[in-house]
C-alpha cells in the first residue's frame, strides 16, 4: 500500500463540480442509512466537534474540528480539523482530507440537495443571510442547480456583504432584510446566530427556506413560526431532531410536534412527497452529519485518484 495521502483544496478543487456531488449524495441516500456517532466538548463558546459515520459497503470516516467563533477577530478560521476516510473492507486509512475541503463541498452540497428535492424549479432569487466562508461556497454552487439566478446577501455588517458582492454582476449586497426575504424564493442562513435571525412573517408562498447554521443545542436561526407555517424536512433525523436547537427547541416547547417534521433525504430521495403544490413553504435543516462528510470525502478521493493516475 502506498503513502496515505493528505488532500488539501490546493490539490483537488478545481477537478469537483457542484452537479456532481449533488448526484453523488442522492444516490448516497438511496443506500442503507448509516450508523452515525457525535461528539461535542465545549468551552465557553469554543467547541470540539467530532463526527464519525459508518456506511455499510461504502466506508467509514470521522472528522473532528474545532470551531472557535472569536478567531476571525484574530484573522484566524473559526473552524480547523481534518477527517479520516477508511476502507469499509479492511479498516485502511485511505485518506486524510482537510477538513475545510470537506466541510466547504458537504455543507454546500448538503443544501443543493435539499433544495433540488423541495425548492420550485424555476427559483430566480436567493437570499443568503451571513456573509462568510459559507455563504462564498452558496454564491458559487446554487446557480449551478438554479440557472439565471440573483442573489442578494445580507449580513449584519453591511460592508461585509458588500465585499462578498463585489465584481460578481448576479450579487448584491442588501440592507432591509425584511423586504429582501419577502422577494426571493429560496432563503438560505448561513450565521453563528444563537437567537432567530429569520422571521416567520416574512415568508411567502411556495419560497425555500434553507437553514445551515446552528449545530448546537443553543443555536437556532428561525423563529416558531417559520416552522410552523413550512412543511419541515432535515437532512438526517438521526442528526438533528435530539442534537440542533433548531429542532429540539421548538419541540422542546410544543411549538411544533414530532409529526410535523415530515422526512429527511433518505425519504425524500427514496419517493416521499416533498413539496405538494407550488404555493407550499419548504424548509430544509441542514446539519451536515458525518454521513455526509464521508459521502463528500468518497468523491474528494475519486477526484484525487482520477487526477493523480
Amino acid at each position: 500500500m502506498g503513502q496515505v495521502p493528505f488532500i488539501t483544496a490546493a490539490d483537488v478543487e478545481e477537478h469537483l463540480d457542484w452537479i456532481s456531488l449533488v448526484d453523488a449524495l442522492e444516490s448516497g441516500h438511496k443506500a442503507a442509512r448509516p450508523e452515525i456517532s457525535d461528539q461535542f466538548l465545549h468551552r465557553g463558546d469554543d467547541t470540539l466537534l467530532s463526527r464519525a459515520a459508518w456506511i455499510d459497503g461504502h466506508g467509514v470516516a470521522v472528522k473532528t474540528v474545532t470551531v472557535y467563533p472569536g478567531n476571525p477577530l484574530k484573522n484566524l478560521p473559526s473552524v480547523q480539523g481534518a477527517m479520516l476516510l477508511f476502507d469499509d473492507e479492511s479498516g485502511a486509512v485511505k485518506a486524510v482530507i482537510d477538513s475545510a475541503l470537506v466541510t466547504k463541498w458537504k455543507t454546500v452540497g448538503d443544501s443543493l440537495l435539499g433544495a433540488k428535492l423541495l425548492a420550485r424549479p424555476e427559483s430566480k432569487r436567493l437570499l443568503i443571510i451571513g456573509a462568510g466562508t459559507v455563504a462564498s461556497g452558496l454564491i458559487e454552487a446554487y446557480p449551478k442547480l438554479f440557472p439565471d439566478l440573483e442573489i442578494m446577501i445580507w449580513n449584519r455588517s453591511p460592508a461585509k456583504a458588500e465585499e462578498l458582492a463585489k465584481g460578481q454582476p448576479h450579487v448584491r449586497a442588501v440592507t432591509n432584510l425584511q423586504q429582501a426575504a419577502r422577494q426571493a424564493d429560496i432563503i438560505s442562513t448561513a450565521t453563528m446566530a444563537k437567537e432567530p435571525v429569520f422571521d416567520g412573517t416574512w415568508l411567502q408562498e411556495g419560497q425555500h427556506l434553507d437553514l445551515i447554521g446552528a449545530f448546537t443545542k443553543e443555536m437556532r436561526e428561525a423563529d416558531d413560526l417559520a416552522l410552523q407555517r413550512s412543511r419541515i424536512f432535515v437532512d438526517s433525523v438521526d442528526t438533528t431532531i435530539e442534537h440542533i436547537g433548531e429542532m429540539t427547541l421548538p419541540l422542546a416547547s410544543g411549538a411544533i410536534a414530532r409529526t410535523d417534521i415530515l422526512g429527511d433525504l433518505y425519504d425524500l430521495a427514496q419517493g416521499a412527497r416533498g413539496r405538494v403544490s407550488p404555493e407550499d413553504i419548504t424548509l430544509f435543516k441542514n446539519g451536515g452529519g458525518a454521513h455526509l462528510d464521508l459521502m463528500t470525502g468518497q468523491v474528494i478521493l475519486e477526484a484525487w485518484q482520477a487526477k493523480t493516475a
